[in-house]
């Protein structure tokens, strides 16, 4: 039987195709075997709470952000980098499957690789699993996210010299120190992106007194966000809600306002390095620190957070090329070589995968 099942294993393999996935909390990339990353929609769903129906996914549902009708809602089916809302998450998945099969136009279900957030329990592996099974996808194996992005990277995991990636993507950075294809100390913090856009809502609504919306918060955030010093200060203006009489109203905030508004977040990242750091291994330390730190995601884009870094840890740090893609290139490397990376995958049970070799 062990045989029969190989060999059918075999033969779907070959009329089906692989996908790996970067399911983020800001945004999720997909990308097909041989044909590289598809796909790159927002992780937003707009519902029909009337029907219950999907309405629009991706680009449109972020268009339609804070301009629905009452039986119209905008979800984001991820927070802080795991699924919140299962449903919704497996409509959004299905969809994306559909759209992209529906182009190649193949027939059997697809084998699945999902990035996840490091540290994550089993119950939210298992519901990426689930939803992706439900979506309909033959397999799924996942793999954590700094991983994949240190392999996108192109960084020598494999090998018995340690290196140090940070992720910060939309909902979580993750850091973590990998040598001989396995994570040697790593930590999850639910403090990225998204929070620094929270964060500058907070603070105009407590130094101007004005409500503005999460769209608008994020445009602030990637035109203003800025950790270094300038001599000319950039500045928006920006539209909202005033608290007090609830009527509109526009503000200028400029890049010190973002600052101050999202200090408190780089601390927080900053110090889980720290923390990392203290806790690996002296020989590892030594290799990091001829290496230098490797910076991905969103966050990576922040002017100023590399020398920032650099100041505070005193290690070098590099920024990865096209740092918002490390995750998703290093999800199409695995896809393309699944058998060199058997060792380091989350198979379909929850457990790291003994082989995947067809």
């Amino acid at each position: 039987m062990g045989k029969i099942s190989k060999l059918f294993s075999k033969i779907l393999n070959t009329v089906s195709t692989d996908i790996g996935i970067d399911l983020g909390t800001a945004n999720t990339l997909v990308y097909v075997k041989g044909k590289g990353v598809v796909l790159n929609e927002p992780t937003i769903v707009a519902l029909n709470k009337k029907t219950g129906q999907l309405v629009a996914v991706g680009n449109e549902a972020k268009a339609m952000q804070g301009r629905t009708p009452i039986h119209i809602e905008v979800v984001r089916p991820l927070v802080d980098g795991v699924i919140s809302d299962f449903e919704v998450a497996e409509e959004m998945l299905a969809y994306l499957i559909n759209k992209v099969r529906s182009d190649m136009r193949v027939l059997v279900s697809p084998r699945m690789l999902i990035g996840v957030p490091s540290g994550i329990t089993n119950v939210e592996m298992r519901a990426a699993r689930d939803a992706a099974k439900n979506a309909g996808a033959r397999d799924v194996f996942l793999i954590e996210e700094p991983i994949a992005a240190a392999i996108g990277a192109k960084l020598p995991i494999s090998k018995a010299n340690g290196c140090m990636i940070i992720d910060i993507g939309g909902g979580t950075t993750d850091i973590a120190v990998i040598s001989l294809n396995g994570i040697v100390v790593s930590k999850n913090v639910r403090t990225a992106g998204d929070h620094l856009s929270a964060a500058i809502v907070s603070y105009v609504r407590d130094q101007f007194k004005v409500y503005i919306g999460d769209k608008t918060a994020e445009d602030a955030k990637v035109a203003l966000a800025s950790i270094s010093h300038t001599d000319k200060d950039k500045e928006i203006v920006v539209r909202g809600r005033d608290v007090m009489t609830g009527l509109p109203r526009e503000v200028i905030v400029t890049d010190s306002d973002v600052k101050d508004a999202i200090s408190n977040s780089i601390d927080t990242i900053v110090e889980a390095v720290r923390d990392v750091l203290e806790k690996t291994p002296p020989e590892v330390m030594s290799d990091i620190m001829q290496k230098g730190i490797q910076l991905s995601g969103g966050g990576a884009l922040i002017p100023g957070l590399q020398h920032l870094l650099e100041e505070l840890l005193q290690v070098p740090v590099v920024i990865v090329p096209d740092p918002l893609r490390a995750v998703v290139r290093g999800i199409g490397i695995v896809i393309e070589n699944f058998d060199q990376y058997e060792e380091i995958l989350i198979d379909n049970e929850g457990e790291f995968t003994p082989s995947l070799s067809n």
